[in-house]
């Protein structure tokens, strides 16, 4: 949520190590390295000293060129989940291997048998649910028996997911985890994180369509096949596929989807060409996407269930999210559920948020079009506050009103969208510096917390080095230190420890109170 080229081999930005560079996979090669990963997990969970009941998962196989893998699991115990037991081996081509963990804790119940029926659990949910106001708030999937492992001493619990609608109109997917002993209620998070044609936003633009039907149809065969739908005012289901006689975009209905397509379509090939990921979860497949949705509906968004994008149209509908820096940082959040799993609350929250953030702003400057030229302001188009002002600066946060600009201890229980700020800032002076400058025709003036000055080693740099923290090192329980630490682990691979790059991230850090 927002609101509250194919390249082959490895991906390149500047001067970073290119043996410490993620190699391209092809969708195949990406699924053969995730089942030979698999087929020695039991291997490596033995070598990392796990107990006999755990298992491991593998989610995702990033390999350098330097011979390097970086293999992340998901745990299970005695059969069940593990939540917050996440992990990534880091094995050298000579063998040599480190860990990554999301918690130190073992990992260990007393019994596997709930005390608390998962009704009881259904029953707490659902009053959790209440209190965040969700309408039309039902459990009709039964709780599952869950380890939470993301904080403390790992517990036998129950996760239940309520569906329903929140305030704006957003669909919901609220996951409430109930300890199965005590029924205290361990955590909660939102599963829904808001969020040639010429549309609304882009002037007129090369589409990936295809033949169909009569015509054509926003079918993007070149990007794994996304489709790109409308679901004129509907709420739910895919809608129709947009189609046109001529392959000539635009006007009317059909703007709106030409600017999601050709977000989409960025994205893709911002991902690709930048980082060498082929598609969100790495493995070629596309998802797809859906404008046009509900009534006056004043948001965009992620869902991990449908794999999809959708995009409101605005006040009066008459401003569709269809921005390019709305669809990348949307999109982003699906990476993000596919790389480090940042849980959506607290100081993992507005990370999550500050990644979307910053991969929005990078697909918006990789874009490089001149009717939305690239800038470090999110959402600067869709004029969501009515007065032409951006929903957030990554300069400085605090101009929108809400966000953070530093780190503090008291920032772990607000709105994820405003404690990414200090992320989001940290980003800005990490690419471009502190102090006054303008950038694109924009001025933006950026304050450091202890007063520091720092020359900023590029957004290019900057961009290479939060994503292969985000893919490599961090994990679903990463807070602002371990971000700190990931980041500098990136650093140190692409342009090792001493190096310019390494000591502006330190120095970066301290600078919004990160030490």
């Amino acid at each position: 949520m927002v609101v509250v080229g194919i390249q082959s081999g490895s991906a390149s930005a500047g001067n970073e190590r290119s043996s410490a560079s993620a190699v391209t996979m092809s969708a195949g090669q990406h699924a053969a390295a995730v089942k030979d990963a698999q087929a020695s997990a039991p291997a490596t969970a033995d070598a990392l000293g796990l107990g006999g009941k755990e298992k491991l998962v593998v989610r995702d196989v990033i390999k350098d060129a330097n011979g390097t893998v970086h293999t992340r699991y998901e745990r299970t115990y005695a059969g069940l989940p593990v939540l917050g037991g996440d992990l990534v081996v880091h094995e050298k081509k000579d063998g040599a291997r480190s860990t990554t963990k999301a918690t130190k804790a073992r990992i260990a119940v007393a019994s596997t048998t709930a005390e608390l029926p998962a009704a009881s659990a259904k029953k707490s949910a659902l009053k959790a649910a209440e209190a965040e106001k969700t309408g039309k708030a039902e459990a009709g999937k039964e709780p599952r028996k869950v380890i939470w492992a993301a904080d403390g001493k790992p517990t036998l619990a129950w996760e239940t997911v309520v569906t329903g609608l929140q305030h704006d109109g957003t669909p919901s997917e609220l996951h409430v985890v109930t300890d199965a002993k005590s029924g205290a209620k361990l955590y909660q998070f939102e599963a829904i994180r808001t969020g040639t044609g010429t549309g609304d936003y882009n002037g007129t633009v090369t589409l990936g369509t295809s033949p169909g039907g009569s015509g054509y149809t926003m079918t993007d065969s070149g990007r794994g096949g996304h489709k790109t739908y409308d679901l004129n005012g509907g709420t739910s289901g895919t809608g129709t596929l947009f189609t046109d006689a001529d392959d000539v975009w635009g006007g009317g209905r059909q703007s709106a989807g030409v600017d999601a397509h050709y977000g989409a379509a960025e994205t893709w090939d911002y991902y690709k060409n930048v980082h060498g990921r082929t598609g969100i979860r790495g493995d070629g497949a596309a998802a797809y996407s859906r404008a046009h949705y509900g009534n006056a509906y004043v948001n965009a968004f992620w869902s991990d269930s449908c794999f999809c994008m959708t995009y409101g149209d605005g006040e009066g509908n008459s401003n569709p999210l269809t921005s390019i820096d709305v669809a990348g940082h949307e999109m982003t959040h699906g990476v993000t559920s596919n790389t480090a799993g940042l849980n959506y609350s607290g100081e993992s929250g507005g990370l999550n948020e500050a990644t979307s953030d910053i991969f929005g702003t990078s697909v918006e400057f990789y874009a490089n079009n001149s009717a939305d030229p690239g800038d470090y302001l999110i959402g600067e188009k869709i004029d969501i506050n009515g007065d032409g002002t951006p929903l957030r600066y990554m300069d400085k946060p605090s101009k929108d009103g809400a966000s953070w600009d530093y780190w503090s201890t008291g920032m772990n229980g607000i709105d994820v969208h405003y404690s990414s700020g200090p992320a989001n800032h940290f980003f800005f002076l990490l690419s471009e510096g502190s102090g006054a400058r303008t950038v694109n025709g924009v001025s933006y003036n950026s304050p450091t917390y202890d007063g520091s000055t720092i020359t900023g080693i590029g957004r290019g740099k900057a961009e290479k080095i939060w994503f292969r923290a985000l893919s490599t090192y961090m994990t679903s329980t990463t807070k602002y230190a371990g971000a700190r630490t990931a980041t500098l682990n990136a650093a140190a691979d692409l342009y090792g420890s001493s190096s310019t790059e390494y000591q502006t991230v330190n120095a970066a850090w301290k600078a919004i109170n990160v030490n």
